[in-house]
C-alpha cells in the first residue's frame, strides 16, 4: 500500500488561488504606492512639478471625475468619449476580422495572399498609421477610428484563419460522418472547436484597439478623450494630470483585458483545456 502524501506536498505545485494571487498583486500596489510616496512626499528627491506624488495625483483624479475643481469632470467626459470610440471600432473591427478570418480558414489562397500581408502589416505601430488616417480622412473622429479598426481587425482575422486550420482533423472527419458539408460543417463543427483560440485573438486585438486609439486621440484635438487630456497635461506642463491619466488608461485596459480573460478561461475550462481554480 502507498502512504498518502502529505498534503503540504500534495499542495506544493498546485495552481495558487485567486485569492492569493489577488492578495500578491494587492502588495506590490501597496508597495509601489509606498516607494513613490517615499521618493517623492518623504525625500522630496523631485520636485512636484517634475514627479508630483500619490497624493496629488488622486487630487488630479477626484478633480476629473467628482469635483468641481480645475479639470471639473473634464477627465470623466474623456473616459466617455475615448470608451464609445474604442467599443465601436472594436466591434467592427471583431465583426470585419471574423468575416475576413472565415474566408481565410475556408479558402487557402486568400489566406496564402492576404494573411502573408496582414501579418506584415500586423508589425507595423499603430502610430505610423495616423498621419496617412488624418489625410485620407481628415483631422476628426473617423481617423481615429480607421486606426483602431485596422489594429483590432488584423489580429482577429489571423486569429480565426489560425485557429481554424489548428482543428483537429479527427472532428471533421466525424462531421462529414455525421452529414455536415460546406457552410455546414464549418460553422457547426469547426467554429465552435476553434472557439477558444478565437477568445484569445480577441483579446490581442482589444489591447492593440486600446493603444491605437489613444495614441490616436493625441492627434485630434478639440474631441473629448483621454488623448486630449495627455495633451493638455502636457501644453500646461501639469504632470500629475498626465500620470492620473495614465493610471485611467492603464485601469480600464487591464478591467477590460480582465473581462476577456475571464470569458476566454472559462470557455477553456468548459473545453476541458484547464482546471479550475
Amino acid at each position: 500500500m502507498t502512504a498518502s502524501l502529505p498534503s503540504s506536498r500534495r499542495e506544493k505545485g498546485a495552481a495558487p488561488s485567486r485569492w492569493q494571487v489577488l492578495g500578491w498583486q494587492l502588495l506590490g500596489l501597496a508597495l509601489i504606492l509606498a516607494v513613490w510616496w517615499l521618493l517623492t512626499d518623504k525625500l522630496q528627491l523631485y520636485p512636484p512639478y517634475v514627479f508630483p506624488g500619490p497624493s496629488a495625483v488622486w487630487t488630479e483624479i477626484s478633480y476629473g471625475l467628482w469635483g468641481t475643481g480645475p479639470q471639473d469632470g473634464k477627465l470623466l467626459a474623456a473616459i466617455g468619449g475615448s470608451l464609445r470610440r474604442v467599443l465601436t471600432g472594436y466591434v467592427a473591427a471583431v465583426v470585419l476580422g471574423g468575416v475576413v478570418g472565415l474566408l481565410m480558414g475556408a479558402w487557402w489562397p486568400l489566406r496564402a495572399t492576404l494573411g502573408a500581408y496582414l501579418t506584415g502589416l500586423q508589425s507595423v505601430p499603430s502610430i505610423a498609421f495616423v498621419p496617412f488616417a488624418i489625410l485620407f480622412f481628415g483631422l476628426n473622429e473617423r481617423a481615429v477610428l480607421a486606426v483602431v479598426i485596422l489594429e483590432g481587425f488584423i489580429p482577429v482575422a489571423l486569429a480565426v484563419s489560425g485557429a481554424l486550420l489548428n482543428v483537429p482533423p479527427t472532428l471533421r472527419t466525424a462531421g462529414r460522418t455525421l452529414g455536415a458539408s460546406g457552410l455546414g460543417l464549418l460553422l457547426r463543427v469547426s467554429l465552435p472547436a476553434a472557439l477558444p483560440n478565437v477568445l484569445s485573438g480577441l483579446r490581442t486585438a482589444w489591447s492593440f484597439a486600446w493603444r491605437a486609439l489613444v495614441g490616436g486621440e493625441l492627434l485630434i484635438a478639440g474631441a473629448k478623450s483621454l488623448g486630449e487630456q495627455l495633451e493638455v497635461g502636457r501644453n500646461t506642463a501639469n504632470v500629475a494630470l498626465v500620470l492620473s491619466t495614465i493610471l485611467i488608461i492603464g485601469i480600464i485596459g487591464g478591467v477590460f483585458d480582465a473581462l476577456l480573460r475571464l470569458v476566454e478561461g472559462r470557455v477553456r475550462r468548459n473545453y476541458g483545456l484547464e482546471v479550475g481554480a
